[in-house]
């Protein structure tokens, strides 16, 4: 409300200056022209700081409509990214839009951007509507012939300004949209395999490829900019006939008529602002439907603090097949490679649908909500993802309240409690998304402390000494076999070494576990 009422004082006041202005103008030389008498009769005063009280007023209203609509925009738009993120975020992975981190950053970064645009020029259309009243009401005052030309020069514009840049901004905008996703999708992927482009010698082909869907980029946004500049010459063109076609019908007399035509000059310049949003409209619409894959999610929820923290007697029993086993258990997944282990853990731990006969507590897998299943499981993947953030932040992501000893304890159980107390900084090293310092085992084991730290009744390890020397792997399976008899924690694992396989009491073949239904 703010932004409009100053977007409206501005467009007036901007109107009403030049309209004053020229009249003033236009009566001080007829006065002037008309001997001593009359510039003694002429009263310059009022109209003088009329004039300046105007140019004050327009210049603190624009002030004060940049600021509240930027204000608003920024505040809109952070909302709006943090209530997606946060959907995408808590979404049930085995039927949330399968996003990559680069098409994910395009829709939260680049859609969401496009809509500022919306957002800071909405409060200029009806203030635009407003001036443009203002500036018949001016245009009047040179007669109903005067009135009706306007009306008829700003009507004609509109219906231009409005469907033109609409209809021929669709397909760059488009375009735009598609080859900007696809270039933060592109980077994102080369960066996570810049050593393999190093040491392939692909650096060239790679940037190549960026700097072709960049200039597919620049392509379609200097077509959009081109459009812009034939909306901004039609405005130019629309100012001057509406100044002439007012100046011919005008019946008033010369400093009346001369206020009239800079007034309906003047409300052109509201015009412009309907005409800009009419010019961008298109990618608006992009974005907004590139977005609809977001908005669709669910809201979220956050669990009430009971669920973080699941007692012993609510821990359930997991069915593979028709073997159900009991909280406490410990389970080997058996099978040659590409068998179906890391689908099946990851069907367990919520992350994709169940493509075998997988219960909890009884009930198919496939028809519980994905919060019930995480109350359960805690996984370690084969490849963990890592925030962008310190050692501590990626271990608090296990459960709110853990403080440093918690994670000393996980650290030292996963075997790489002396490797993060070297660093300067500890448990505050900042790590980036892939990990930074630490090696790939060195991550692995970072997930399996997380996972530790979770404490649910069930832990689910894929490969989890994959890549490790043998003395660091039996100090690690020793760790968890401690661990696991002291928390009685139920234990789902797969591996091809030996040495993790002796955590399990029992071994399940991938292949008996019947598949799923449908």
């Amino acid at each position: 409300m703010l932004a409009f009422m100053a977007a409206l004082a501005a467009g007036i006041g901007g109107l009403v200056l030049l309209a004053v202005s020229g009249w003033f103008l236009t009566g001080a030389a007829l006065a002037a022209g008309s001997g001593a008498a009359a510039i003694a009769a002429f009263n310059y005063l009022i109209p003088s700081a009329a004039i300046r009280g105007l140019a004050v007023l327009r210049t603190a209203a624009r002030y004060g409509e940049r600021l509240w609509s930027h204000e608003a925009a920024l505040q809109a738009l952070a909302e709006l990214r943090g209530t997606l993120f946060t959907r995408l975020a808590h979404a049930d992975s085995r039927n949330a839009p399968d996003l990559a981190s680069g098409d994910a950053s395009a829709k939260l970064i680049g859609d969401i951007a496009a809509l500022e645009d919306l957002v800071v020029r909405r409060p200029g259309i009806p203030a635009a509507a407003g001036t443009v009243l203002a500036g018949l009401a001016a245009v009047a005052l040179a007669g109903w012939l005067a009135a009706l030309t306007y009306i008829a020069v700003i009507v004609l514009l509109l219906a231009l300004l409005a469907v033109l840049p609409q209809r021929l901004s669709t397909a760059p905008a488009a375009e735009a949209a598609a080859a900007t996703a696809a270039l933060r999708r592109m980077l994102v992927d080369y960066a996570a395999a810049r050593s393999e482009i190093i040491t392939y010698g692909l650096a060239p082909r790679v940037t190549a490829l960026l700097v072709a869907e960049a200039d597919r980029i620049d392509t379609a946004q200097r077509r959009l900019a081109r459009i812009e500049a034939a909306g901004g010459g039609l405005l130019i063109a629309g100012s001057a006939l509406a100044a002439a076609a007012t100046l011919l019908a005008s019946t008033a007399s010369t400093p009346i008529t001369a206020l009239a035509v800079l007034a309906a000059s003047a409300s052109v310049e509201a015009v412009a602002a309907i005409a800009r949003t009419a010019s961008r409209e298109a990618a608006v619409a992009e974005g907004i439907a590139r977005l609809r894959v977001l908005l669709a999610l669910p809201a979220f929820e956050a669990p009430s603090p009971a669920v973080t923290a699941v007692p012993p007697d609510a821990a359930q029993t997991v069915g593979l097949g028709t073997a159900t086993f009991a909280p406490g258990s410990r389970i080997a997944l058996t099978g040659e490679s590409g068998s179906g282990k890391t689908r099946v853990l990851e069907a367990l731990a919520g992350m994709r649908v169940p493509a075998h006969d997988l219960t909890l507590d009884g009930r198919p897998l496939a028809m519980l909500p994905a919060a019930a299943i995480r109350t359960q499981v805690a996984i370690a993947p084969q490849e963990p993802m890592l925030l962008a953030g310190s050692v501590a932040d990626n271990l608090r992501l296990a459960r709110p309240g853990i403080d440093a000893e918690a994670m000393e304890r996980a650290l030292r159980t996963a075997q790489l409690w002396e490797r993060i107390a070297r660093m300067p900084q500890g448990l505050d090293t900042v790590l980036s998304e892939d990990g930074g310092v630490l090696s790939g085992g060195e991550r692995k084991r970072l997930a399996i402390a997380r996972a530790l730290l979770a404490e649910r009744p069930w832990l689910l390890l894929d490969e989890p000494t994959e890549g490790l020397d043998a003395g660091t792997e039996e100090a690690l399976v020793g760790a968890l076999r401690n661990w696991l008899g002291v928390h009685g924690t139920g234990l789902i694992i797969a591996s091809h070494r030996a040495a993790p396989l002796g955590l399990a009491d029992v071994e399940v073949a991938v292949a008996a576990i019947p598949r799923a239904a449908g």
